[in-house]
């Protein structure tokens, strides 16, 4: 049994659906049949359940590279074959905007986890090409507008540097977030499948003045939207 994912193998389903709110961990609990609680220690809430007729689990990473790290680390020790993220990201490319969602094709390492577990060496963690190409053909099923394109990780929410958004967007980079490349890298390494799917929550410019946030309403309308969409690319993969 993992230190800190009080679990035995088995208990997790093969393909996991890591969220880092624990809150959005109960509300995918809900829409599964069956739902089991398999982890409660530190708040890192995961649940196995069924979607239609496949089983499927949903675990609680928390927020950043750091926690994500151990929690991934963990589901693969418990032979976890399969890991999508469902989170929020900051839009930074000049044709995104809010409540737009991103599939991360890479995910250039601007954290420190990632590149501690790299030992500062050059690499682009990337994704599963089977799940984005599944991910491609249920967007135009439902009627979903998705962008395919790199995005960055990075450690912290409120940078300082009003520069940093405009050298990433040079990069083409569209947006950011604190835990793909992390997921990922781990994923990567260890022969496992993965793919991250993001709804933009705010559009980042540089500097709170320039920063744009949803409603609390439209995130959550467009995280179930989200929710939806990824829980159908799993049952079709």
């Amino acid at each position: 049994m993992p230190i800190h994912l009080k679990a035995n193998k088995g208990d997790y389903a093969s393909t996991v659906l890591l969220v880092g709110d624990p809150g959005r961990a109960e509300t995918i609990s809900e829409i599964l049949k069956n739902p089991k609680l398999v982890n409660k220690n530190r708040g890192l809430l995961g649940y196995t359940g069924i979607y239609k007729d496949k089983e499927i689990s949903v675990q609680t990473t928390g927020m950043g590279c750091p926690s994500s790290a151990i929690v991934v680390e963990e589901l693969i020790q418990l032979d976890v074959k399969r890991l999508i993220r469902i989170g929020t990201c900051g839009g930074i490319g000049k044709n995104i905007k809010p409540l737009d969602i991103i599939g991360a094709i890479t995910a250039s390492p601007f954290d420190g986890t990632t590149q501690t577990y790299l030992d500062n060496e050059p690499h682009s963690p990337y994704a599963t090409f089977e799940i984005l190409k599944t991910a491609y053909d249920v967007s135009k099923t439902m009627g979903i507008n998705i962008f395919f394109s790199g995005i960055a990780s990075v450690d912290v929410f409120y940078n300082p540097f009003s520069d940093y958004v405009e050298k990433l967007r040079a990069k083409g980079i569209i947006a950011v977030e604190m835990e793909t490349s992390l997921i990922y890298y781990l994923a990567n390494r260890s022969m496992k499948q993965a793919a991250s799917f993001l709804l933009v929550s705010d559009i980042v410019g540089g500097g709170e003045e320039f920063t744009k946030y949803v409603t609390d309403q439209d995130l959550a309308k467009g995280m179930d939207r989200l929710i939806s969409y990824v829980l159908e690319i799993f049952y079709h993969l």
